[in-house]
């Protein structure tokens, strides 16, 4: 199975590479797209990858992180402003959006954009131009627009703190990327590749062990975590990472703990019951364990304990044959 290396996405897993065939899918059309994932799993280098692959290439990719903006200052950075519109605008400005103009923007963190302005983006997006702070005269722009929430907006939406009409406007194609502990098969890949990204020129060597444990650490930090991680570990390493180099949270994560990380929703979502729970870890487990035994049935059931036979009847019971099959 090739793995997929582009504008540093790495993706050996099913999901990822689905994900990916989906961008290539939509790389000459111009629709806005909704990343949707957890905090550190790369929403940013999928934005890059979007960017790169279209006709916008060349042209300016201009990434927002929009909850590190202050509120106050967000429409004059977002819209820019005319001389004169604040007491302390002593030249006019341009705003982020003027400046993605032919290119793309990525708005990050898009669940944190204050509901005040957001009628403001709404028309900036549907009429393609845009009024600065203090101006009267609409500017055009020409931009394609690139979201990424780490939350399902639909929840805000029904809480009144998310418009509906712009939740659809930038919801054109939503792709959800999985966290880390939902996709293991990735990280051996990655962790090589940050090997390389931090050390180039020196040769280190990974013990088999260390690997495991990379593998089976539930990583909470998704890849933000590994890639600080492993150059933590380069910093004080010596050409070799051996299990006693990782940090104590990876090397002593019991079992136990794994299987509990590896479904959140069963232990958070109050209204599940006691079957259900065991059900969704029960699920999880399986689909893991085929991914790390890359689709063969056979050593996925020497793995859990448990005859071939046994395996075959919860896969068909939670409709996981398909699941083996792909991953193979």
């Amino acid at each position: 199975m090739r793995t997929v290396h582009t504008i540093s996405l790495i993706a050996q897993s099913e999901a990822i590479r689905s994900i990916v065939a989906r961008i290539d899918t939509i790389a000459t059309a111009d629709p806005s797209v909704l990343l949707i994932g957890e905090t550190g799993v790369g929403k940013e280098l999928f934005a890059e990858y979007i960017h790169h692959t279209s006709p916008r290439a060349l042209r300016p990719f201009i990434k927002v992180g929009l909850a590190a903006l202050p509120p106050d200052l967000l429409e004059s950075e977002l819209f820019g402003h005319d001389k004169g519109a604040y007491t302390s605008a002593s030249n006019e400005k341009k705003g982020l959006f003027e400046l993605a103009h032919t290119g793309s923007i990525f708005l990050d963190d898009i669940d944190d954009f204050p509901i005040m302005l957001q009628s403001k983006l709404l028309r900036v997006l549907e009429s393609h131009e845009l009024m600065r702070v203090g101006g009267t005269t609409p500017i055009p722009v020409d931009v394609r627009l690139i979201t990424a929430s780490k939350v399902d907006l639909r929840s805000l939406v029904e809480q009144k703190l998310f418009r509906a009409d712009l939740y659809y406007r930038i919801n054109v194609v939503p792709l959800v990327i999985p966290p880390l502990r939902d996709r293991p098969v990735d990280i051996p890949a990655l962790v090589e590749h940050f090997i390389h990204r931090f050390s180039p020129e020196a040769s280190v060597i990974v013990d088999d062990e260390a690997m495991k444990a990379f593998v089976h650490y539930s990583w909470p930090g998704n890849i933000r975590e590994l890639r600080n991680t492993i150059q933590r570990i380069l910093l004080f390493g010596n050409g070799r990472v051996r299990v006693e180099d990782l940090p104590p949270e990876i090397r002593e994560e019991n079992p136990l703990g794994m299987m509990m990380k590896m479904c959140d929703r069963c232990f958070v979502e109050g209204n599940m019951t006691f079957d259900e729970v065991v059900s969704c870890l029960e699920m999880n487990l399986l689909r893991r364990t085929l991914e790390e035994a890359h689709g063969n049935r056979t050593h996925a059931a020497r793995k859990l304990g448990m005859s071939l036979s046994t395996l075959r009847d919860k896969l068909k019971k939670y409709d996981l044959d398909n699941h083996a099959d792909s991953v193979s």
